[in-house]
This record gives C-alpha cells, sequence and structure tokens, in this order.
C-alpha cells in the first residue's frame, strides 16, 4: 500500500512520520506511550502504530509541555489529566503566535530589500 502524500486525505500516520514532524526519536513516542495514557495509536498486524490526527495533537500538547515549556513528566501529565483543554488551548495560541511571528519575520526581510529611491515620488 503506497503513502497517501496529501496529510488532509490520510486516516493514520506512521511513527515515522508522527517522529519527524516533531524533531523527535521514535523510541521518544514510544516511551510517552508509557507515561501518558492519552496516547494510544492503533496498532495495525505486528504492532505497528498507526497514529490519528486526535493522537498527534495529544502528541503535540505534551510536546508543547516537554520541550517548548520545560515541565517534568510528573508535571505534565498532571496537567494534562486535571486540565488537558486548557493545555491544549495554550498550545494552539502558542502555534498561532510562531506562525504570526513567521510571518511578521518575512515582512521585515521583504522590507528591508525595497530600494527606496527606485519608488515614484508619491511613495517616498
Amino acid at each position: 500500500m503506497a503513502l497517501n502524500p496529501n496529510k488532509d486525505l490520510k486516516k493514520y500516520f506512521s511513527i515515522h512520520e508522527v517522529a519527524k514532524e516533531f524533531g523527535v526519536a521514535e523510541s521518544l513516542l514510544r516511551y510517552w506511550e508509557t507515561e501518558f495514557p492519552q496516547i494510544k495509536p492503533h496498532k495495525a498486524g505486528r504492532n505497528v502504530r498507526q497514529y490519528t490526527k486526535e493522537d498527534i495533537e495529544t502528541i503535540r500538547v505534551i510536546y508543547n509541555l516537554l520541550k517548548v515549556r520545560g515541565l517534568k513528566i510528573a508535571k505534565a501529565r498532571e496537567l494534562l489529566k486535571s486540565n488537558k483543554e486548557g493545555a491544549q488551548s495554550n498550545t494552539e495560541v502558542l502555534i498561532q503566535l510562531r506562525e504570526i511571528r513567521e510571518k511578521l519575520i518575512h515582512l521585515r526581510k521583504a522590507i528591508n530589500h525595497i530600494d527606496v529611491d527606485s519608488l515614484p515620488d508619491e511613495q517616498q
């Protein structure tokens, strides 16, 4: 079965794809499964893990708590257990802020490359 390159149409993702998306080792994802009961990938034949989009969003929240915010596993587990919606919305806000930051950096670079002398007089 060939991999579908259009990620919007895919139902399941391999552990390799998920690890690559987050820049972590596959073994780390398997370890997180043992530490966080919220991560429950479907296991196909020969225990091949198949992650859904929901699984990936849960991993995104855990990644944010552990790698971005620097929390210990026990604290992240406690936060997820007591306030999953809050942790998830914080992660979504951080993702949006990073995207806005990237756009602003791109705009600044574009502005810095504009040659003011070549603009018509009314635009200077």
